[in-house]
C-alpha cells in the first residue's frame, strides 16, 4: 500500500502555482505600518515575485507537486 504525500500547509498559504506552472509567493512587507511608506513602494510590494530555481525543488515537494 502506498501513502499519499502530504501538502505542507504552511507553504500552501504562501505559494501559489500559475497556470503555466511557475511557484510565486506575495512580497513581504506589506501587512501592517503602512502609513509610513510611500505609495510607489505600496505599489511596488503589491506585485509578486517569481520563486527562484534553487528553491523551485524544495518548494514543489513541499506542496505535493
Amino acid at each position: 500500500m502506498r501513502l499519499k504525500m502530504k501538502t505542507n500547509r504552511s507553504v500552501a498559504k504562501r505559494f501559489r502555482v500559475t497556470r503555466n506552472g511557475k511557484l510565486v509567493y506575495q512580497s513581504a512587507n506589506r501587512n501592517h505600518k503602512n502609513y509610513h511608506k510611500s505609495s510607489s513602494r505600496k505599489r511596488r510590494l503589491n506585485i509578486g515575485s517569481n520563486v527562484s530555481s534553487a528553491d523551485k525543488p524544495r518548494i514543489k515537494r513541499a506542496l505535493g507537486i
